[in-house]
């Protein structure tokens, strides 16, 4: 099935243990998703539900695997946490995808590990679905992320809130490395290990790095562009991650583990809805500036390697998050003025963005439908149709709409016009109300709303009559105001 390649275990001993994944009662498959194991290069055929349970579920390792799990650090909510690791997941092995990309294979939730820290290691039925329905639905909305090559009940019961059925996602990622994965060294003040483990992310994720005159500071400059344009990615789709401690960065520029995250219904800027983060540090609108402060502290880990002279170093790394900010906020534009269906530049361009998203506060309008229906009205429908996503009408819309077009008035046509726009505002994503929906139902053993979610989900940027019902944002008593993070 699996073609391993194990480069992350030929690391030194330091950088893992050896795991082995729990037994499982009675694994069955949920989903397994035929693309992404193309895609991979997995040879699957005739491999019967039952075979395929057996290995997700980690009752067979296939040939070549070498289990571990691997050490990290990480700061969390903004305080220190010397020795993380995964305390409930094992990277089975590598894969070269048919890109020639190389690709981890996960099991999450497989069972306890030596850095589990008392914990159970195990993963709730729930969360694994969730992280199954918004790593997908990233993939189809074009934003880089883990990916979920399978989900399988294990037939076990989980001790949580309350007793739940577990199960183990397999999550497929360029890479498991974090920012925290430097933290656990530096910490230790192992500088030979920071230096081995940038050597392996550069030749694994960063290879023009390696010519830099600094290919260190290289390395770090890459990684800081990709965060900040995988930030502006999320804000243009309305995401809040929920928990991006330094653990939860991946190096490679991948969004991952969805554990409390969600979509914006109505637009607030302010928007939490991690139980956990009670002080809101993770809002919508702080997303950048937690980003930024992750780099700096990956710059922490690095500086010994950017330079011998310490003032130096520091100059060099400040100069990194400095262009953060930078390359943050020329994304950050590109995309709204995508949404808006806006070309080439102009001086106001900026504030045509802000003030829309402002008016869409005060008037509490649905994120995605408020852009997608802005679309229709650049092709030529009523004004009304976007009036309906407001709560309210609020003063200064008709003078942003009489700028607006103004601003788009162009060589194009509605119609052309109309498609640009639509081919960056999703008619469609993971609503919080529909993936509760989908969860409550699996828990008592009815997986098709949850396959149907992730079907619709394929497609986006479709206006699918069969799925309209899933377009629709929650009515009050429908409204998820708080996530979990499942652990």
């Amino acid at each position: 099935m699996f073609s391993f390649d194990n480069s992350y275990a030929r690391l030194p001993q330091t950088f893992h243990r050896p795991a082995r994944p729990a037994a499982a009662r009675a694994p069955q498959l949920i989903r397994f998703n035929h693309a992404l194991a193309e895609e991979l290069g997995l040879d699957v055929e005739g491999a019967s539900d039952a075979r395929l349970a057996q290995v997700l579920s980690g009752q067979v390792i296939p040939v070549g695997a070498e289990p571990l799990a691997q050490a990290y650090a990480g700061h969390q909510f903004g305080h220190f946490n010397p020795q993380l690791g995964d305390g409930r997941a094992l990277l089975l092995g590598e894969v070269i995808d048919r890109d020639g990309k190389r690709r981890d294979i996960q099991l999450k939730g497989s069972g306890p590990t030596a850095f589990s820290r008392n914990g159970d290691g195990m993963a709730a039925l729930g969360p694994v679905l969730r992280e199954y329905i918004v790593s997908e639905a990233f993939a189809a909305l074009g934003v880089p992320s883990t990916r979920a090559l399978a989900a399988v009940a294990t037939g076990e019961q989980v001790v949580r809130e309350t007793m739940m059925p577990g199960a183990v996602l397999t999550r497929v990622a360029a890479s498991h490395i974090r920012v925290g994965t430097f933290q656990f060294f530096a910490a230790q003040g192992d500088e030979q290990a920071v230096q081995t483990l940038a050597d392996h992310v550069i030749d694994r994720h960063y290879p023009e790095a390696r010519h830099a005159e600094n290919p260190y500071l290289a390395m770090l400059t890459m990684v800081a562009e990709r965060q900040a344009r995988l930030i502006a990615r999320w804000l243009s789709i309305g995401f809040i991650h929920g928990v991006m401690n330094t653990d939860n960065m991946a190096i490679s520029g991948e969004t991952i583990d969805f554990g409390p995250c969600a979509f914006l219904d109505e637009y607030d800027p302010r928007k939490v809805f991690s139980s956990i983060d009670q002080r809101g540090r993770y809002a919508y609108a702080n997303q950048p500036g937690i980003g930024q402060w992750n780099i700096a502290r990956l710059a922490e880990c690095l500086l010994p390697l950017l330079d011998a002279d310490e003032e130096k170093a520091i100059e060099a790394a400040n100069g990194v998050l400095k262009a953060f900010g930078d390359v943050f906020q020329e994304a950050w534009l590109m995309q709204f003025k995508a949404k808006l269906g806006v070309t080439g530049e102009a001086e106001d361009d900026r504030q045509l963005v802000s003030d829309f998203l402002e008016l869409m506060h005060q008037g509490e309008a649905d994120f995605t439908l408020t852009f997608r229906s802005l679309s229709e009205v650049a092709g030529g429908a009523a004004v009304e149709t976007l009036l309906d996503h407001f709560m309210v009408s609020p003063p200064g819309l008709a003078d942003w709409l009489t700028r607006w077009s103004a601003r788009t008035s162009d060589s194009r046509t509605p119609a052309e016009r109309q498609a640009q726009m639509e081919a960056v505002n999703p008619a469609l994503i993971a609503r919080n109300h529909r993936i509760e929906e989908a969860i409550a139902a699996a828990v008592y053993g009815d997986f098709s709303f949850f396959h149907r979610l992730v079907e619709a989900l394929a497609n986006p940027y479709v206006e699918d009559p069969a799925t309209a019902d899933l377009r629709v944002p929650p009515t009050p008593e429908q409204r998820v105001t708080r996530t979990f993070c499942g652990t």
